[in-house]
């Protein structure tokens, strides 16, 4: 009993945040007062962060740990709960002024339990609430993306969406339940009393068992689910006419929401949980950074949609985040180098927050009858918006990765996470694909950089003739000055950023426990490190 009203401690802030959103469904039968409904969601969101800052004693730059039944929080699931807090507050001030005043509370629900399924999936230590998070993410979404627009190509967008999704959902389903035969339980992570799946696998790759050689078509299924997420190659097809067909503030939901819950998903499985696959893991990670970096880089250089070019963005950044699964699983293979978790969470953060205010801004310049759409309305906007535009200028500059903003950092710490596996890789096959991959990913960023210019140029260089409508409200400007605000701090003071991101990839590796797999396991690799005195379990 103890251990189940512990769990709900834990979880207050969720289970909060879903009590706000039912009452928030149930009254808008009452009151369609738009402003009524946009203070309590963004009140709520604020109960919520106070909640968790006073309910436990983990921080994210804290290496404590505490696990109560199917949750764990640490610095990992803090940090990323925190981003999702953000997220909940940014784009319901994007919505202050845009959402049909109709359906103004069925937006803002769905759009609080979205934050309450990326919040559960950071947190899980269990696959079912996992999976559980997961669909809290693709259910409401699939709500808002009908409530966006009522016309064709809305429709399109979320039917496509809708059965991709559910394909997706289904990879993912056959590879847990792979996991859950190897291991015998949907624990991920245990301890000697009650051991999970980490400690299941520990255990095989020292006496395989008869079902240990199905590990490696665990991990592709696990990946394609989760790089459905990430919109990584070859499930990256959706997103341009997806978010081409749906709004601005929909569309920034798509790029941001399942990316968190898909990286939060793989570092749990893919990486803590499962002592991956020998070299496998390493060069699938690999191969699928290279040709993700490359369609979405080279396909958003032609490209005059706006969302469209920025869906094509979001693919180039599911690829470079690939980068830091490669480090990530190359360390656990054995290579004597760190820092791929730490990056990948890092770099999430930072594109959440620019990708954001791209948005942001977008619905700000545009209204309820016509969303800004192509590269060229945006011309003369220096002179028209100067604030909009700067603030889109610094989104832009971020996602290049141009020093000293947020974005520089992200794409250093990854860059470098793989620059430590060529650099001490004990295996010369590895150190010299990595070198490649690092070769390959600033060429990436360098073609990247073309785009992202592009569109500052159009701003500043090119005369307007048409100015957008700018009717979007003081919400939206307000959610993009407060991202522009946090890009700039992140990148003069990135500091503690690194350091949340450092202490998180310490927190979760020091508890993978230590294994010599026989040689002819199929898990010739566990993750190197010794078990912490630090945790609270």
């Amino acid at each position: 009993m103890f251990v189940e009203w512990h769990t709900i401690e834990l979880l207050r802030p969720e289970i909060f945040l879903v009590a706000a959103a039912t009452s928030i469904y149930v009254g808008g039968a009452f009151t369609r007062n738009r402003a009524f409904w946009v203070l309590a969601a963004i009140l709520a969101y604020l109960v919520a962060g106070l909640a968790m800052a006073l309910g436990s004693d983990v921080s994210p730059w804290s290496a404590t740990s505490i696990s109560s039944g199917p949750v764990t929080i640490d610095a990992m699931s803090l940090g990323l709960r925190w981003v999702a807090l953000l997220l909940g507050p940014v784009f319901t001030l994007v919505a202050s002024r845009l959402a049909d005043p109709e359906l103004v509370s069925e937006f803002l629900g769905s759009l609080m339990l979205v934050v309450v399924g990326v919040m559960l999936t950071s947190s899980a230590n269990e696959l079912v609430l996992l999976f559980l998070g997961l669909e809290l993410i693709s259910i409401p979404t699939y709500i808002l993306l009908f409530l966006g627009r009522r016309d064709r190509a809305t429709a399109e967008a979320t039917m496509k969406y809708f059965f991709l999704s559910i394909f997706s959902s289904a990879l993912l389903l056959y590879g847990v339940s792979l996991m859950y035969g190897i291991a015998g339980v949907t624990l991920i992570a245990g301890d000697e009393a009650v051991p999970g799946i980490r400690e299941k696998f520990v255990e095989l790759a020292q006496q395989p068992g008869p079902l240990a050689p199905l590990a490696p078509l665990a991990l592709v299924l696990l990946v394609a689910g989760f790089g459905f997420k990430l919109a990584v190659a070859p499930l990256q097809f959706y997103a341009p006419d997806v978010y081409q067909g749906t709004t601005n503030a929909n569309a920034g939901l798509l790029a941001v929401a399942p990316k968190i819950a898909g990286v939060a998903g793989l570092i749990r499985l893919a990486i803590v949980a499962v002592p991956l696959v020998g070299d496998f893991a390493w060069q699938l990670a690999l191969v699928i950074a290279v040709l993700t970096m490359t369609i979405g880089n080279v396909s958003a250089l032609w490209q005059n949609n706006l969302r469209r070019l920025l869906a094509y963005s979001s693919i180039a950044h599911g690829g470079y985040l690939m980068i830091g699964l490669a480090a990530a699983a190359a360390t656990a293979a054995g290579a004597p180098s760190r820092g791929g978790i730490a990056a990948m969470l890092l770099y999430v953060a930072v594109y959440g927050l620019a990708t954001m205010g791209t948005f942001a801004a977008l619905a700000f310049l545009g209204s309820r009858q016509k969303e800004v759409s192509g590269v060229e309305e945006l011309a003369g906007l220096g002179r028209s918006q100067p604030v909009v535009a700067a603030a889109i200028a610094l989104f832009m500059f971020s996602l290049a990765g141009i020093p000293p903003l947020a974005g520089f950092w992200g794409k250093l710490t990854l860059f470098g996470s793989a620059v430590q596996v060529a650099a001490r890789g004990s295996e010369l096959p590895q150190s010299v694909w990595f070198t490649l991959l690092v070769v390959v990913g600033a060429l990436n960023a360098a073609i990247a950089a073309a785009y992202y210019l592009r569109v500052v140029a159009v701003m500043y260089f090119q005369p307007g003739t048409a100015q957008p409508a700018a009717e979007g409200g003081r919400g939206a400007w307000l959610a993009t000055a407060a991202c522009a605000a946090l890009v700039l701090l992140v990148g003069v003071l990135p500091g503690r950023a690194i350091d949340a991101a450092d202490e998180a990839e310490r927190t979760l590796t020091s508890r993978s426990p230590v294994a010599a797999p026989s040689e002819s396991s199929p898990m010739a690799a566990v993750p190197r490190a010794v078990p912490t005195a630090g945790g609270v379990r």
